[in-house]
């Protein structure tokens, strides 16, 4: 699988991304600066984590307009694979490749732990070396990772098996307390209608080896690279 990490202005967790990406596939992916036109030709894009432009007028709002946004969405519509984590959950949005809003923690607190997450679709390329319904541990770190939409997106999601994630607590269940930014129905993660594009606010980038204190995010890599 060829991989390709796009890197904006305030990007801090693309080599985390390469460094995964590369230790679960064997190939080093290339890294693509945002004012680029053109993609590599890859089979994976990924729009990695950080404070893209200092989270300034909205998070990844202006990341989301720069030039290599276009080639990105070509790719998608292509069938091209597309992953954003954390800040690029932020701006696929903002970039109206997802729907919907990440707004302010509920909390206004930046917040940096760990969170247990219920796979609810396992039928997709990021998902498919877990089990519908397996609870997986991962890292969070973020400040808007609140997500938001209307009703009618919201029943979209549901009706179309389209919430990746969910925030749950250990035992697999949805609580008050096991969701860390009040993120509306615990969505921690979604896909488009084409299921090729995933965002989603932990980090899976950073539990793919046992020096790291668990694997629990190296099955979305492997499925990626089978």
């Amino acid at each position: 699988m060829k991989s390709a990490v796009v890197v904006f202005p305030g990007s801090n967790r693309d080599r985390d991304v390469q460094v995964a990406l590369e230790t679960v596939t064997g190939q080093e992916p290339a890294r693509v600066w945002y004012a680029e036109t053109e993609l590599p030709k890859v089979d994976l894009v990924v729009l990695p984590g950080g404070f893209s432009y200092g989270d300034y007028l909205r998070s990844g709002a202006i990341a989301a307009r720069a030039p290599m946004m276009r080639a990105i969405a070509d790719h998608a519509a292509r069938g091209g694979l597309v992953l954003g984590v954390c800040n690029g959950f932020q701006i696929l949005c903002e970039a109206g490749l997802l729907p919907g809003v990440l707004m302010r923690n509920a909390s206004l607190k930046f917040i940096c732990r760990e969170v247990h997450l219920r796979v609810e679709a396992a039928d997709t390329p990021f998902t498919r070396r877990y089990a519908k319904g397996q609870v997986i541990r991962t890292p969070v770190a973020h400040g808007d990772g609140n997500y938001r939409c209307d009703d009618e997106t919201l029943a979209r999601l549901r009706g179309e098996n389209r919430v990746a994630f969910r925030y749950v607590d250990a035992s697999g269940n949805t609580t008050v307390d096991a969701n860390p930014n009040g993120s509306l129905d615990s969505i921690a993660g979604i896909l488009n209608e084409k299921r090729n594009v995933l965002g989603l606010m932990p980090h899976p980038e950073n539990l793919i080896e046992p020096l790291q204190g668990g694997i629990d995010g190296r099955a979305l890599f492997e499925g990626l690279a089978a």
